[in-house]
């Protein structure tokens, strides 16, 4: 069997940042499939399932009240290895296209106070898995990253 396309990066080298992970066509449209990477892998601890948890339920939130980009967003969640998200949006897009959002979506997490959206056992499978001060720790960690963002941090190591 052929490796799937994520399996190709070279994870050795690869740095928090924003990355085209790929393109799929479906019908007349575009899906751009992000990777949100937040730690360098096999080189830094990968995050927690509370916070990663976390950062999914304000995220999403996030996003899907989110006055431009609403319509488009298809999925935000985490990867298996627990270095990042995934952020799937509508559109042929180019990591550049959203810095902005996904720096407000972190600086909303890093800022968020209160009650977690769906952390409920009626709204959610696993309500108690949650971490909102080190959510907001890892949000701030990756912020660094989304404030001085360079071409080496928008398009994979080869």
């Amino acid at each position: 069997m052929q490796k799937i396309a994520s399996f190709t990066v070279n994870h050795l080298d690869l740095l928090p940042g924003i990355y085209v992970s790929r393109k799929d066509h479906v019908g007349n449209s575009v899906v751009t499939t992000f990777d949100l990477r937040m730690t360098m892998p096999n080189r830094e601890p990968v995050m927690n399932t509370a916070e990663l948890h976390t950062i999914e339920h304000l995220g999403a939130t996030y996003l899907r009240n989110h006055p431009a980009w609403a319509d488009r967003v298809i999925y935000f969640g985490p990867m298996g290895c627990r270095t990042g998200n995934y952020l799937l949006l509508n559109g042929d897009l180019d990591s550049r296209d959203i810095v902005e959002l996904v720096t407000g979506m972190f600086e909303f997490i890093r800022d968020f106070e209160g009650e977690i959206p769906g952390a409920a056992a009626r709204d959610c499978g696993n309500y108690l898995d949650q971490n909102l001060d080190m959510a907001k720790w890892l949000a701030e960690k990756y912020l660094k990253t989304l404030y001085n963002i360079k071409e080496e941090n928008l398009v994979y190591p080869e």
